[in-house]
């Protein structure tokens, strides 16, 4: 009896001696801290925001995302003990909440008043402090959305900051309010407190661009999804990223698929790389740039993983891009060793693309060799040690090197670093909602940054179920593929949707949620045929390479028809007039996810980083009231007609709704008179200037938008990434109408 009394008293007092520490730490009461104790201990709580948190100047509004039951109890122990906490109902009337309840003031909040009582504004004006909690909801609908609003009101009427909190890993736990199949549950899940520094309203529109750019109430679901991304942890490593993904959703769970070699799980993913890694470890230097010549296939995924596991940095090799485009990539990133298939260059004919790379110094490492040259030993020592990388890992470092698309000329490339990608990838997830219960189908090239990083890394970090088919041109089997895979999220471009359209059947698409779509406009034709046909929206967003690369999407919440969405959490803009362009500007970037900076061909394995951290997009854009994005066109994408700015976008969009079935690209040619002129080429082989006169001044067009010149061909040259290519497309106008040659 005495033992068990001496042990209960020492428990007494190591409770209290720690509850005592946490009050001194966080500035909480001791009260607080006893009962805030067994969460600390039980979760790992990293709570050091939120002493900063708490000593915010009244008046504030704690604006906390609500994933779990337990988080009333957090706050309530972490929180001053004169806020007042607006309680949901369950938390409310909750038995097992009394003793937390205790500890504060609070309040049932009641839906139907929808928050506009004017008692909190009061309390605010008294230097109050409250605290909302909001539901766990990425894409809030209509009714959820008015919290926000009326947050944001009463911020307003007291003049208060407003404190974002996210409890990172909440919608883990067994308390988690999300379902199951969305959010696996751990009983001792660790947390992590992310919380921004106080803003009123008023800052937040301001930083937003001010009132022409925002509501108050976007700014402040802005600022929620910004502290979301704070608690996604982007000081990580992909590699860290991915593996911290297989703890969460399960070593066991299967996360990628391909046609030929099957489903991995992330255990095996793992142990497959780590073989992979130390091979490419063995024949190249810590940070060097290793050459990947492979399609979207699970050998794809092992090979980047093996890489950055190594500490080697990705380069992704366009082998749609020609022979001297793949030897002015090697050449640019000095890459030495490539990785390939053997299978796969005899299978894509693609024997010019490996003579012009080892002309240009590099090196192939075949896969058939490697794997023909494991043995027991080597994959039972990577099945102990999958969860370890084989070098030091870099969240700062270069993780990955992708070329620009070349559509407007010379390929660059462009040197991501692992937190931006994570920070892309996370940045898409507090926008567009992604769950275990998803499975993606991506049939973007991994050479490219969209299918790259909402192809390929968001779904690995978030244990999303990753499908993979090696080319977006299968027109008739990529339909096929989804009526047999069942995918409910789909990545393309508005060309390769529409084709998809017209070979598949109504089924084969009907598992779908949504098709998030980018690289060109989509068009209203092809919208309405998803949505009536499949049922499945298509979201629009907007990037470039240099962003990793998503900028801006459409959502559930924030759609508009027309636009590509508002800017993604964490990023800022800016626009800078350009002569001639009167509605809109030049649209610079800086964020989070925005590259290291570039490597030329005539500077050769030397980075050249962004300046002030800030990018020049090239793109002229116009903002709306609401934060939508219209792209207005590129800058190199306008041609100067007597004077006049002319976006050769708008042609396009013009043509493309006279001739919808058919493809398009306006250039611009020298013009002695005008300075330039538009020059059309179709492959519409009845187009008629005359007809296309008639229905510009139908659709109010200026007689300087419509091409006079006409260039039939078979079809408009096109990249691996499905964009046009305008440099050889104006080649072909220049070639036509007789004009030199380097015009």
């Amino acid at each position: 009896m005495m033992v068990s009394g001496a042990i209960l008293l020492c428990l007494l007092v190591v409770w209290l001696a720690l509850a005592g520490y946490a009050a001194f730490r966080l500035g909480t009461g001791l009260r607080q801290a006893l009962l805030y104790i067994p969460f600390r201990l039980l979760h790992r709580i990293a709570d050091s925001p939120m002493r900063e948190a708490s000593g915010a100047k009244a008046p504030v509004i704690y604006a906390i995302w609500h994933q779990s039951r337990i988080d009333p109890a957090l706050m309530l122990s972490l929180l001053p003990d004169d806020t007042l906490h607006i309680l949901d109902e369950a938390s409310s009337k909750s038995l097992w909440l009394e003793p937390w309840r205790e500890l504060a003031r609070t309040v049932a909040f009641k839906a139907e008043h929808v928050f506009v009582s004017r008692r909190l504004v009061r309390v605010l004006k008294g230097n109050g402090r409250i605290a909302v909690y909001f539901p766990d909801t990425i894409e809030p609908d209509l009714k959820a959305f008015r919290l926000f609003r009326a947050v944001a009101r009463i911020a307003m009427q007291a003049d208060a900051s407003i404190v974002p909190i996210f409890v990172a890993g909440g919608r883990h736990l067994p308390s988690s309010l999300t379902p199951p199949d969305r959010a696996p549950r751990h009983m001792f899940q660790k947390l992590s407190i992310a919380t921004l520094e106080p803003q009123t309203v008023q800052q937040l529109v301001e930083r937003s661009g001010g009132a022409a750019t925002t509501t108050a109430a976007n700014a402040l679901f802005d600022r929620m999804a910004e502290v979301r991304l704070a608690g996604a942890g982007l000081d990580r490593s992909l590699f860290v990223a991915i593996r911290d993904a297989a703890d969460r959703f399960g070593p066991s769970r299967t996360i990628v698929e391909d046609v030929v070699t099957g489903a991995l799980s992330y255990r095996r993913l793992f142990i497959g790389a780590r073989v992979l890694g130390q091979r490419f470890a063995d024949v190249s230097r810590p940070g060097e740039a290793v050459g990947v010549l492979l399609p979207n296939a699970n050998a794809v995924v092992l090979s980047l993983l093996g890489l950055v596991s190594g500490g080697r940095v990705a380069a992704m090799i366009n082998y749609t891009a020609g022979p001297a485009s793949v030897s002015a990539a090697i050449g640019a990133a000095a890459i030495r060793t490539i990785v390939s298939s053997r299978a796969f260059i005899e299978k894509a004919q693609l024997a010019d693309i490996v003579a012009a790379a080892e002309k240009a110094g590099a090196t192939f490492l075949w896969l058939e060799d490697l794997r023909a040259g494991v043995g027991t030993v080597e994959k039972l020592k990577a099945a102990l040690l999958w969860r370890l990388p084989l070098a030091r890992q870099d969240a700062a470092a270069p993780a990955i090197i992708l070329f620009t698309s070349g559509s407007e000329g010379t390929p660059k490339a462009v040197v991501l670093s692992h937190a931006s990608l994570l920070a892309n990838a996370m940045q898409a997830e507090a926008r567009i909602v992604f769950s275990p219960a998803d499975k993606l189908l991506n049939v973007l090239p991994v050479f490219h940054s969209f299918g790259l990083t909402g192809g390929t890394i968001l779904p690995l970090v978030n244990g999303v179920r990753l499908f993979l088919y090696p080319s977006p041109l299968h027109y008739k089997i990529i339909p096929e593929i989804a009526r047999k895979i069942r995918p409910t999220v789909m990545f393309g471009t508005d060309t390769f949707l529409a084709a998809y359209a017209r070979t598949a059947k109504d089924e084969d698409f009907s598992s779908l949620r949504f098709a998030v779509a980018g690289a060109e406009a989509v068009r209203a034709e092809t919208r309405a045929t998803w949505r009536e046909r499949f049922g499945a929206s298509i979201i629009e967003g907007f990037g470039l390479t240099e962003a990793a690369p998503v900028v801006a999407v459409n959502t559930a919440t924030h759609g508009r028809d027309g636009t590509v969405g508002r800017l993604l959490p964490g990023m800022k803009m800016r626009l800078e007039p350009v002569e001639g362009i009167p509605e809109g500007g030049r649209l610079w970037l800086s964020g989070p996810n925005l590259m290291s900076g570039y490597i030329t061909a005539d500077r050769p394995g030397e980075l050249q980083p962004l300046a002030d951290n800030w990018h020049d997009t090239g793109d002229i854009v116009s903002v709306d009231r609401e934060g939508f994005l219209t792209i207005r066109g590129r800058a190199k994408r306008f041609a100067k007609i007597a004077g006049e700015m002319v976006s050769l976008g708008a042609v396009e969009m013009l043509v493309k709704a006279l001739w919808p079935e058919e493809n398009h690209a306006a250039v611009s040619v020298p013009d002695k008179r005008k300075g330039e002129r538009i020059v059309l080429v179709t492959t519409a082989h009845d187009a008629d200037p005359d007809k296309l006169r008639q229905y510009g001044r139908q659709a109010g067009a200026a007689d300087l938008m419509v091409p006079h010149d006409i260039v039939k061909v078979g079809e408009i040259p096109m990249l691996g990434s499905g964009k046009t290519d305008y440099v050889s497309t104006r080649r072909l106008a220049l070639e036509h109408l007789g004009l030199d040659i380097a015009a």
